[in-house]
C-alpha cells in the first residue's frame, strides 16, 4: 500500500493546517464529480479520502506513525473511514463559512455582501458619520418570506421528506446533494406568492448609517451584522462588508500615522530662519480647531529638511496613541525680479564667502576629483 503521507504530498511532521490545505487542493482535482466519472480519479480520490481519515485522527496517526499500515489493522483503521460528506464538511467549510448554506432541516442563511466606500482624508481623520445606499433582497412582507401566497402553508417535499438533502450512493462513497426536487429547502411552494412569485425575497434600495472610526486607513473593512441579503424561507439575514478607501488629499500624503506635507518657504526665510504656517487636518480630541498651524524654519534650512509637529498626524485606531505632521520645506528661488532686486542679489552674491555655500564646496570638490581621474590630471 502506498503512504498516506505520499499521498496527499506532505511531510510526516506537518501540522493538522498543511495536512488539511493538502487535502483541499487533492481532493478538489480528483473529485469524480468534477472528472466525469473517471474510474482512475474515483480511484484517487478513494486514497485521499482514505489518507486524510487516518492522518486526521489523532490517535489512528500516532499509530501509523509508529507501526506503518501494520499499526492499523484490527480496528484502528481497516477501511472504517469517515463519510465523505463529513470530511468534506469539515475541510471546506472553513472557506464558506456555512454562510449562504442550507442548515440541514432549516432555512439556508442571507448571502454577504459587499460595498466599496470612498471617504475624504479628513473623514478618515476625524471619523464621520455616512448615509450608503445599499441595494439588498429582502424577505417579502405579505407572505412573511415563506413564498406561498398569503392563507396558505409551503407543503413537504415528497422526494426528500423534508430534509432539504438527498444520498446517492457512487461505488464505494455515499455522497449527499441538496434534493433537486425543492433545490434543498424541504418544502414545496404549489400555491406561490403573487409578490415575490414564490421567491419569497424581492430586491429593494435600503438607506443605512455607516459610523466611519478616526484613524482608518485604506482597505479597511467595517462589517454590519445581519445588514446582508435576506435568507430563504425566513432564514437568518447575512452581514454586509463594507469595504473603505480613502480618497488622494491635494496637500497631504500618509505614512502609517504620520501625515506628511511639502510647503514652500521662501529663500530669505530660509537663510534666515524664521516662523512660517503649514496646513493641518482639524478635528477629533486634541484639536484646536484651527487647519493651520505654526511651524519654526531654521537658519540656514535647505529643500528637503523636514520639521515634525507632534501629535498633529492621524489617530490611532485601537490605542489613543497619534501621529506626527511632518513637514518637509522647499525653498523657492525667487522669480521675475525687477533691476533693484537684481542689483541687491548680485552685490549679496559678491559678498558671499565659501563656508557659506558648504554644499556647493563640497560638491566642487568631488567633481574636481572626478575630472582630475578621469583626465589624467594632477
Amino acid at each position: 500500500m502506498r503512504d498516506y503521507y505520499d499521498i496527499l504530498g506532505v511531510a510526516q511532521g506537518c501540522d493538522d493546517g498543511a495536512l488539511k490545505a493538502a487535502f483541499r487542493k487533492q481532493a478538489m482535482e480528483h473529485h469524480p464529480d468534477r472528472n466525469g466519472g473517471c474510474e482512475e480519479a474515483e480511484g484517487r480520490f478513494k486514497e485521499i479520502n482514505e489518507a486524510y481519515s487516518i492522518l486526521s485522527d489523532p490517535q489512528k496517526r500516532a499509530a501509523y506513525d509508529r507501526f506503518g499500515h501494520a499499526g492499523l489493522q484490527g480496528g484502528a483503521g481497516g477501511g472504517q473511514f469517515h463519510d465523505v460528506h463529513d470530511i468534506f464538511n469539515d475541510v471546506f467549510g472553513d472557506i464558506f463559512g456555512g454562510r449562504g448554506r442550507q442548515q440541514r432541516g432549516g432555512p439556508a442563511r442571507g448571502g454577504d455582501l459587499r460595498y466599496d466606500l470612498e471617504i475624504s482624508l479628513e473623514q478618515a481623520y476625524a471619523g464621520a458619520e455616512l448615509e450608503i445606499v445599499v441595494p439588498a433582497t429582502l424577505s417579502c412582507e405579505p407572505c412573511g418570506g415563506s413564498g406561498a401566497k398569503p392563507g396558505t402553508q409551503p407543503t413537504t417535499c415528497a422526494t426528500c421528506q423534508g430534509a432539504g438533502r438527498v444520498r446517492a450512493s457512487q461505488g464505494f462513497f455515499s455522497i449527499e446533494r441538496a434534493c433537486p426536487r425543492c433545490g434543498g429547502t424541504g418544502q414545496m411552494i404549489m400555491d406561490p406568492c403573487t409578490e415575490c412569485r414564490g421567491a419569497g425575497q424581492i430586491r429593494r434600495e435600503r438607506t443605512l448609517a455607516v459610523r466611519v472610526p478616526a484613524g482608518v486607513d485604506d482597505g479597511a473593512r467595517i462589517r454590519l451584522s445581519g445588514e446582508g441579503d435576506a435568507g430563504m424561507r425566513g432564514g437568518p439575514r447575512g452581514d454586509l462588508y463594507i469595504f473603505l478607501s480613502v480618497a488622494p488629499h491635494e496637500l497631504f500624503e500618509r505614512d502609517g500615522l504620520d501625515l506628511l506635507c511639502t510647503v514652500p518657504v521662501p529663500m530669505g526665510a530660509a537663510a534666515l530662519g524664521g516662523d512660517i504656517e503649514a496646513p493641518c487636518l482639524t478635528g477629533g480630541e486634541n484639536c484646536d480647531g484651527q487647519c493651520k498651524i505654526t511651524v519654526k524654519v531654521p537658519e540656514g534650512a535647505q529643500t528637503g529638511r523636514t520639521v515634525r509637529v507632534k501629535g498633529r498626524g492621524m489617530p490611532s485606531l485601537r490605542s489613543r496613541d497619534r501621529g506626527d505632521l511632518v513637514v518637509e520645506l522647499f525653498i523657492e528661488t525667487p522669480t521675475r525680479l525687477n533691476a533693484r532686486q537684481k542689483e541687491l542679489l548680485r552685490e549679496f552674491a559678491g559678498l558671499c564667502e565659501e563656508q557659506q555655500h558648504p554644499q556647493s564646496a563640497g560638491f566642487l570638490n568631488k567633481a574636481k576629483r572626478f575630472w582630475g581621474e578621469v583626465t589624467g590630471a594632477n
